[in-house]
C-alpha cells in the first residue's frame, strides 16, 4: 500500500447514461482522467428551485492526479449539461502502488 498519494476521485452526476460516456470518454481522452466507473441508474433526492425532486442519475466515479484537478473541474464543468453539476474531490488515502503510478502516468501532462 502507498501512503500519501496524489492520487484524487472525482465524483459527479449526469441525467443519461449516454450522457455519462460521453462525459468520461472527453475527460480520458483529454487525460484529465485515468478512468472513470459509471454507476446508474442512482435515485437522486434533491431541492432545486425550492421544490424536492425525485430523479434517476448516473454516477461518475473520476479518478485523476491532485495536480490535475483543477483544470477536469473547469473541463467538467464546461461539458456538463447541469446548470450547477456536482463536483467532488476526494482525496485518497492510500492503495495499490502500481495503480496509484498508473493514475499518474496517465493525466501526466
Amino acid at each position: 500500500m502507498t501512503s500519501d498519494p496524489t492520487a484524487r476521485v472525482v465524483l459527479t452526476t449526469t441525467d443519461s447514461a449516454d450522457e455519462a460516456e460521453r462525459l468520461a470518454r472527453v475527460l480520458v481522452d483529454a487525460h484529465l482522467a485515468a478512468c472513470v466507473q459509471i454507476s446508474g441508474p442512482v435515485r437522486s433526492v434533491f431541492r432545486w428551485e425550492g421544490a424536492v425532486s425525485v430523479e434517476p442519475e448516473w454516477q461518475l466515479w473520476l479518478k485523476t492526479d491532485a495536480g490535475r484537478v483543477d483544470d477536469l473541474t473547469a473541463r467538467l464543468v464546461a461539458e456538463h449539461g447541469y446548470d450547477v453539476p456536482e463536483v467532488l474531490v476526494v482525496p485518497v488515502v492510500g492503495g495499490h502502488g502500481p495503480y496509484l503510478d498508473w493514475v499518474a502516468e496517465e493525466t501526466e501532462r
